[in-house]
């Protein structure tokens, strides 16, 4: 990876770091995107045995949690209150096209996974980015070119233990790296960290619709800054969410036709086993 200073790019530090974590933590959870492509695909109500029967690596009993998670948050409707009551993609989750596009493109131009379904890649993509303050941190680096630890976790406003902890997930998940390999080497962001720009532009405007208006908060720190719009917390974002939920039929979440879902190998599987604690 390479390792060269670039210019900041200006997607990156103009984005609410917050704002784009809190929008990830919806889609986080494990198989999130799996059953919105499933939904997706069907293009109208499916009960949670008909979803499961279409991951058949996915328990029913989980594929049912996660579809109720996906209610609460507004990304899916439901046709009654009724036991066994169907699920249809939300105007809100349908809406997540241009945010699974914007990832998949991401991780394959940037990140070496080999031949993966698209829903995985998704994921994988997530997953390196969801945590809370992962953007602060790159946002640092993305204005600062290499950049000490020190320097890293005052600009960002974190405590120093937090952001070691913060930098060595980065750095595991490819989005950071050292330019020496002496002790105290700067951190740098790699070709991947880089070219988060569009990604984060495209979470943002996916979470601005649900924004709901509230007082005008104090300064923070650069860490938890925010503009105006989207409350603070995945609650605030799930709570909007829930006010915009809609019964409107999806047409496609993908650009492409609907295909049945691939093979998922066995490594995935054992890698995927129900936590939420991704």
């Amino acid at each position: 990876m390479s390792t060269l200073v670039q210019p900041a790019t200006s997607q990156i530090g103009s984005v609410d770091a917050q704002r784009v974590e809190d929008a990830l933590s919806l889609i986080a959870p494990k198989w999130t995107t799996w059953s919105a492509q499933t939904l997706a695909q069907q293009g109208g109500p499916m009960r949670v045995r008909d979803v499961a029967a279409r991951l058949p690596f996915v328990s029913e009993q989980f594929v049912g949690k996660r579809l109720a998670q996906m209610h609460a948050d507004g990304l899916v409707t439901r046709a009654g209150a009724r036991h066994g009551a169907p699920y249809q993609l939300s105007a809100f989750g349908n809406s997540l096209s241009s945010v699974h596009r914007t990832l998949s493109d991401w991780s394959q131009a940037h990140l070496s996974l080999g031949k993966v379904a698209g829903a995985e890649r998704v994921e994988d993509a997530v997953r390196r980015l969801h945590l809370r303050h992962s953007t602060a941190v790159i946002q640092v680096l993305d204005a600062g070119g290499p950049a000490r630890f020190v320097h890293i976790a005052e600009q960002a406003g974190l405590e120093s233990s937090f952001t070691r902890q913060r930098l060595i997930r980065l750095q595991l998940d490819g989005l950071v790296t050292r330019t020496g390999p002496r002790h105290g080497a700067p951190y740098v962001l790699t070709d991947a960290g880089r070219a988060l720009g569009p990604v984060y532009a495209a979470v943002e405007r996916w979470s601005n619709p649900v924004a709901a208006p509230r007082p005008a908060a104090a300064p923070v720190a650069a860490a938890t800054r925010t503009h105006t719009g989207i409350p603070l917390g995945s609650d605030g974002i799930r709570t909007a969410a829930a006010l915009r939920r809609s019964t409107a039929a999806p047409s496609s979440l993908f650009s492409h036709a609907p295909q049945p879902q691939p093979r998922v190998p066995a490594a995935v599987i054992a890698r995927s086993a129900p936590s939420l604690g991704r």
